[in-house]
């Protein structure tokens, strides 16, 4: 028998491995001390080396029984705060809302670090039953709190058969060097339109994880967000999983990164039945020495007939220092499909810089509309006008930091 080898553990390894045990995970803490955080030999984590990536981890958080205001705000929306990973009291939930609390994580077992720690970690999760259509946005803000801490945090959200919905998550906190794990499961009834968005605007110093799982019902459409405008060190997992017929989604998302930090999307969708389609679309902007990360691959099953799935990804190097990684792949095990992936980099097309400065406009002041355009495509993806405008004030403030 076969008795792998510990591998020598850094001292943020060293330090999970303790909260681990503290928190009675004895599986979780063996197992990363047997295999320590991923580095560029894990092919999902080849961009995004952990183990060199991250340097120190934080205490466990204590509790907060009060959050600040939240980090964007949607007129009219119903908010419900998770605060250091504790589901805080909400007010009167609207009409077909129905707000609890689930033990333990809402994750399904996967081989993904960032998963198991959650899973291990997660001592309650918010539980959001839609039962029927919702008018006010559902706002899940998630708040990282005091000093710094390694918070972890769960949603668990179901939208019942026939039902919509626009579901909007934000991570923010205080200004100090948190780690932040959020978890979030998503399940969409038989022929529900729901958008879902997940924005990371936590602190300049923080480092923030978060998975998205969804299951995806027959007959409906999703539409997925995932914004990455926050922490230096930033990892979103997104698993989507079409299991009934006739079902249609699109997954947008958006890294925008600038100094040293670097941020990855990673994004995994499985067309398990027949007749579903999907279309994915990633963009990334790099300044000064920043990093940005994209991988998505596509599964198709031997069952999944008429799959139509097609996957975009384009980058925008507004740097000489800058990077940005991409890697699309497609894996089809069906013969009966239209599938397909592509990717494009560059910089600001000189063509259409001229034209604007040739009609008065200044060259910085061009650069930015051609970068406002660039990224319009994302933030004009959401359909209510509140969460399209908070969207895109993200993007403004990221172009003034360079103003």
């Amino acid at each position: 028998m076969h008795v792998q080898t510990p591998v020598r553990l850094s001292a943020a390894e060293e330090s999970l491995v303790a909260q681990l045990e503290s928190a009675g995970a004895k599986d979780a803490a063996e197992r990363l001390r047997v295999v320590g955080l991923p580095t560029r030999r894990v092919e999902t984590y080849h961009y995004t080396d952990l183990k060199t990536l991250l340097s120190a981890v934080p205490p466990l958080a204590a509790p907060a029984n009060e959050a600040s205001a939240p980090a964007i705000d949607i007129p009219g929306a119903y908010r419900i705060v998770i605060a250091n990973g504790v589901v805080q009291s909400a007010t009167t939930a609207p009409a077909g809302v129905i707000i609890g609390k689930a033990a333990g994580s809402v994750l399904t077992t996967r081989d993904d670090v960032i998963v198991r720690l959650n899973a291990a970690l997660v001592g309650e999760s918010l539980n959001v039953e839609l039962a029927g259509s919702v008018d006010p946005v559902i706002h899940i803000d998630r708040r990282m709190e005091g000093e710094g801490a390694h918070v972890q945090s769960g949603a668990k959200i179901h939208v019942a058969s026939g039902a919509s919905a626009t579901i909007i998550e934000t991570i923010s906190g205080s200004d100090a060097a948190h780690i932040g794990n959020a978890g979030s499961y998503v399940s969409v009834g038989d022929g529900a339109e729901v958008t879902h968005i997940l924005v990371d605007l936590s602190a300049r110093q923080a480092v923030n994880f978060a998975t998205v799982e969804y299951r995806i019902a027959a007959e409906v459409k999703l539409k997925s967000v995932v914004i990455n405008a926050g922490a230096h060190l930033a990892r979103v997992n997104i698993f989507a999983d079409f299991v009934g017929e006739g079902a249609h989604g699109d997954f947008f998302g958006l890294n925008v990164v600038d100094t040293d930090e670097h941020r990855d999307i990673t994004l995994d969708v499985t067309h398990g039945v027949p007749n579903t389609t999907s279309a994915e679309l990633y963009k990334q902007i790099a300044r000064g020495r920043g990093r940005a990360v994209f991988q998505g691959k596509i599964n198709v099953a031997m069952d999944a007939q008429k799959t139509d799935a097609k996957m975009m990804t384009q980058g925008l190097m507004l740097s000489d220092e800058a990077e940005i990684l991409t890697k699309p792949e497609l894996e089809i095990f069906a013969d009966d499909v239209v599938c397909g992936h592509g990717a494009t980099c560059g910089d600001l097309d000189d063509t259409h810089l001229f034209y604007l400065m040739s009609r008065g406009i200044s060259r910085q002041e061009a650069e930015t509309i051609l970068i406002r355009a660039f990224l319009a495509e994302i933030t004009d993806a959401v359909e209510d006008e509140y969460v399209s405008e908070a969207l895109s004030g993200i993007v403004e403030r990221w172009l003034k930091k360079d103003a």
